[in-house]
């Protein structure tokens, strides 16, 4: 399919190659000096007009401003912005034919400007989520919720009249092509040094002055009623393609909440039968600790299992417990202890804790388990357990624990976050809160949804994390276990010898049969490099480091420099 003009009309638009290359080239040099793991995002600094929109507006985010100084760095920026793809359009527009006016063109590229920052702000919301509490389920949400909004403007600021129209086919294809250029050229970007990374930008900015030229193309050769879509020859007048985007951010929504109620579900590991045996309380013993009376330890004396955000207490470790017979196994309850120093009943409302509290209340119930058994507890939590057990282990030093296994671990937490206890909440704080709402009203956590635990998290998170993965977690055994999905959060660095990639997606690795055999054999003493050495593992890892370094190009950019420990 032609896809334009030809490759020779194109290599004759010297200034649009020059302006698209050199504007990321510009880009990636300034973040070599500021923040050099922002490098991925660069290239989309001239990208087409809708994802150079998504670009704009995750930098608008992460500044974290007041109102007022939020409001008068946005109207700068629309500014720029606008000059910027008019100056992009007028090069690319073919020089045989008549360009538009430079003051239609400017209208015309802000009121896109405008429109995509509305429509993308759910998901650039999103993505600041993720850098708050990165795990990778807001991500999966926000990725389709992008591309699809900026498919439905992909003709925005170029095509005369663009918002009464739907998008045309190639401009649909040329947007795709861009994402997938801007995705590889990330990935690579996000291994390579300075001079080397400064090369590739170079390069994707050239494809993206091939894609304005592609685009600019296809716009000079549609007249201003022709190729209209049916509807809007009807309907003259119509928005179609705002109101096409926002459709979009319907069905993600409505696929959000038919997730919820459990008419779509998606493969969150498996049980095992000895597991469904011992939900029946067939493998339990009598003492409820879970071990029969009499029995012999096979792998370890005592176990803490914290399962993730949504579980119930205390069904949760019953996996695990018959993967581990004769071990003392007992699920941490997010609703504490009662008066006997048991695991109070708790339903998935109870786990919406700020980390010092769910730190003080992991370290209270492990050190109970200690007293029962006598012996080094080991230490089992999947996904916002784990960052329980960061919290445990920074305020509480020298506890008695054996082992630690981290299942769909929450890696790096408060990559980037918000003041605590100010009045006047920053816009991307507020964003937060509202859209925290709104998922929590439509799950069955309640309109508070994780309000707490993100807040939580935005203060204390990086402390933490950065505390463990120092000095103060060397003295400890680790296994992490992450799942494929949650490349897309992790920060671009290599995997250590103790990590496996399985293939899952985050949460669900308590009762997944290709995982309970490792833990039972890291805590039965295995070194956890034993797990990750197989040709599988490789290719996992490799997989997984690429999702990562392709995935840097759509977060929210990195302003962080070392990785952790």
């Amino acid at each position: 399919m032609r896809m334009g003009l030809p490759a020779e009309g194109f290599l004759r638009h010297r200034g649009l190659i020059l302006v698209a290359a050199g504007g990321a080239v510009a880009e990636a040099g300034l973040l070599t000096l500021l923040a050099p793991a922002a490098r991925p995002v660069a290239p989309q600094v001239t990208a087409l007009p809708a994802l150079a929109a998504y670009h704009d507006l995750r930098w608008l985010f992460a500044d974290r401003q007041s109102w007022l100084g939020f409001a008068a760095i946005l109207t700068a920026v629309l500014l720029a912005r606008s000059a910027m793809d008019t100056v992009l359009l007028r090069l690319a527009w073919p020089r045989e034919l008549r360009a538009p006016a430079l003051s239609r063109a400017f209208w015309s590229c802000m009121a896109l400007t405008g429109l995509a920052w509305l429509l993308l702000s759910p998901a650039v919301t999103l993505a600041f989520g993720v850098a708050v509490l990165p795990f990778s389920w807001p991500f999966l949400a926000a990725l389709p919720l992008m591309l699809g909004i900026a498919a439905a403007l992909s003709h925005g600021g170029v095509i005369v009249a663009w918002w009464r129209r739907l998008p045309p086919l190639r401009a649909v294809l040329w947007l795709l092509a861009s994402f997938l250029a801007l995705s590889v050229a990330a990935a690579v970007v996000a291994h390579l040094g300075t001079v080397a990374a400064l090369g590739v930008a170079a390069v994707t900015g050239v494809i993206n002055a091939r894609a304005w030229y592609g685009l600019a193309g296809l716009a000079s050769r549609l007249h201003p009623r022709t190729h209209e879509s049916v509807p809007a020859r009807l309907l003259f007048g119509l928005p179609f393609a705002p109101i096409a985007a926002l459709m979009v951010i319907v069905l993600v929504v409505g696929v959000v909440r038919l997730m919820f109620t459990g008419t779509i579900q998606l493969p969150m590991g498996t049980v095992t039968a000895s597991s469904a045996a011992d939900v029946t309380g067939t493998g339990s013993g009598s003492d409820g600790t879970g071990g029969q009376a009499g029995a012999q330890s096979t792998v370890g004396a005592a176990v803490l299992v914290v399962a993730g955000w949504g579980s119930s207490c205390c069904s949760a470790a019953n996996s695990l417990r018959a993967a581990l017979p004769g071990a003392t196994v007992r699920q941490f309850s997010y609703a504490g202890l009662d008066a006997s120093g048991m695991p109070r009943p708790s339903g998935p409302n109870a786990d919406d804790l700020p980390l010092p509290v769910l730190g003080d209340r992991m370290a209270a119930q492990l050190t109970r388990l200690h007293d029962l058994t006598h012996r080094p507890v080991d230490v089992v939590a999947e996904s916002e357990g784990t960052l329980g057990v960061y919290a445990m282990l920074d305020r509480h030093p020298g506890l008695p624990i054996g082992s630690v296994v981290l299942l769909s671990p929450i890696v790096e937490p408060g990559q980037l976050s918000y003041p605590p206890g100010t009045d006047a909440a920053s816009v991307s704080e507020y964003a937060l809160n509202e859209l925290n709402r709104l998922v929590g009203g439509m799950s069955p956590y309640g309109p508070s949804g994780a309000q707490h635990l993100l807040s939580s998290v935005s203060e204390f998170g990086a402390r933490y994390f950065d505390a463990v993965a120092g000095p103060k977690g060397k003295s400890i055994r680790w296994l992490a276990v992450i799942p494929l999905a949650d490349a897309l959060t992790l920060p671009v660095c290599s995997l250590p010898a103790d990590v496996v990639v399985v293939p899952a997606f985050h949460g669900g690795l308590l009762g997944d049969d290709r995982v309970l055999p490792m833990v039972r054999s890291f805590l039965a003493g295995s070194p956890a490099a034993q797990q990750s050495q197989s040709e599988d593992q490789d290719k996992l890892r490799l997989a997984a480091e690429v999702i990562t370094g392709a995935a840097t190009a759509w977060r929210m950019p990195d302003t962080g420099a070392a990785c952790p420990g």
